[in-house]
């Protein structure tokens, strides 16, 4: 790592507690509350039923949704789908309360354009629990806001600003998952609320979560990438194959992160099946020259 990059890791946080919550997040802070409480009652309310609605809930909008549509495709267009496809993978991901893709897609965007610096939406240079939480509960985030201007806070997802579908969803972002809790409710009430709705939400944020925080604090770094990324077997196992953080942050652009046959990805597997069905085009790879050129000796 530079000498450039060294400096910027000395940046403190402001105290969580003392920091001023604008309104909009004191509700969000609130429902997120909320999701979270109701999780206690989830040995309380559970049947089969709910179980396996949290289980298809938890792959639909976590793997579908927000590993292969959100980050792999629409972020760092890995590869293109037919546009049916690509709309029903975004709309999934909605369902995971981790923002529309437009508000997604920009963060993760900036976070690749300022790694690990003071702009970085949630590095770990500013603590653990910056990059694992508490940055998603500011409006907007702050480490963005300050250096791009409202008039320009999209200006990175133009592509997706400019097609009515992603506009769309941004300006109705949460009464999706709203009707998805309800019809839950309607067909299997409390049970199917907790477990389909409050414990699928936890575990898929959490899992987002844990790549932004865990996967730039411990693990390995086969590849020089000039940043705090880490490989993380254990957060691939919950996070469908994003903890291989360190050869995602040397390969953008691929669609596959488990770079050795041995790395779990589940989303690669149904990127290269969507190949094999000739559904998915013009997926990427990383080249040998890249890799040897990256490697670490």
């Amino acid at each position: 790592m530079d000498a450039s990059r060294e400096q910027n890791i000395i940046v403190k946080p402001k105290s969580f507690w003392k920091r001023k919550w604008p309104k909009i997040k004191k509700k969000f802070i609130f429902v997120s509350f909320f999701i979270h409480f109701s999780c206690l009652f989830a040995p309380f309310q559970i049947n089969l039923g709910a179980i396996s609605i949290c289980f298809v809930l938890y792959i639909i909008t976590g793997l579908f949704g927000i590993t292969i549509s959100y980050h792999r495709n629409l972020t760092h267009k890995t590869f293109k789908l037919p546009k049916w496809l690509e709309y029903l993978l975004a709309y999934c991901g909605l369902h995971a309360l981790q923002g529309d893709p437009i508000y997604w897609v920009s963060i993760h965007r900036y976070h690749h354009q300022y790694v690990d610096t003071p702009t970085d939406p949630h590095s770990p240079i500013k603590g653990f629990w910056f990059s694992h939480v508490t940055w998603y509960l500011q409006k907007r985030n702050q480490s963005v806001s300050e250096m791009i201007p409202r008039h320009r806070k999209w200006e990175n997802v133009t592509d997706l600003e400019k097609q009515t579908f992603y506009r769309f969803l941004h300006k109705t972002y949460l009464l999706h998952p709203i009707t998805l809790a309800a019809i839950l409710y309607s067909i299997g009430g409390a049970p199917f609320f907790i477990w389909g709705m409050c414990v699928r939400i936890v575990i898929v944020l959490h899992a987002t979560f844990l790549v932004n925080s865990v996967c730039h604090m411990w693990g390995k770094q086969p590849w020089k990438t000039n940043d705090l990324s880490r490989n993380n077997g254990w957060i691939s196992l919950l996070a469908f194959g994003e903890g291989w953080h360190n050869n995602h942050h040397a390969f953008e652009y691929s669609a596959r992160l488990g770079i050795e046959w041995w790395q779990y990805d589940p989303g690669w597997y149904v990127i290269r099946f969507l190949e094999a069905i000739g559904v998915a085009t013009h997926v990427k790879l990383p080249s040998q020259t890249h890799m040897q050129k990256l490697a670490n000796d």
